[in-house]
């Protein structure tokens, strides 16, 4: 009598189905009290930045945070939003036109198409850009699909 292994079956996979975002996206960050800041979707940057200034480092409690205040309504000074988080670490960072400037690292969750999750966002003066807030591969991988030809399809 010949004996025969009995097929193994695969298991079912949870993985969420990526979600199809545009090219600039709302986002928000409730641990810094952010509720809405336009995005700019960036493939093209590995890491993300948001726009920060008057960065102060600051020791509470013998653990190492950034202070910084927070613009997030593009070519607005109003409001002002004052930001605290750990700092997770400082990072070199260059510019699509060469230039280095060292930032300070936090984690902090991100809201983007109704999920949450933590990234790692670095802090720089995004005054003169056009968007407050850029989103790089590394907060993206694996979480959307992105359509360059389209924007805010997420809703608000």
């Amino acid at each position: 009598m010949e004996t025969v292994a009995p097929v193994k079956k695969k298991k079912a996979t949870s993985k969420r189905a990526r979600t199809l975002i545009g090219w600039r996206e709302w986002a928000s960050f409730p641990d810094l009290g952010i509720d809405r800041i336009n995005a700019k979707i960036d493939t093209g940057a590995k890491s993300s930045a948001v726009h920060a200034f008057r960065i102060k480092e600051r020791d509470i409690g013998g653990e190492a945070f950034v202070e910084f205040f927070l613009h997030p309504v593009q070519r607005r000074k109003t409001p002002e939003i004052f930001c605290r988080a750990p700092i997770a670490g400082t990072k070199i960072i260059r510019s699509s036109n060469g230039q280095e400037e060292e930032r300070f690292v936090i984690e902090t969750r991100l809201r983007l198409g109704g999920r949450f999750w933590k990234v790692d966002l670095t802090l720089t003066d995004r005054d003169a850009m056009g968007f407050r807030l850029l989103i790089g591969r590394d907060a993206l991988r694996r979480k959307f699909i992105i359509d360059p030809g389209a924007s805010y399809l997420t809703g608000a």
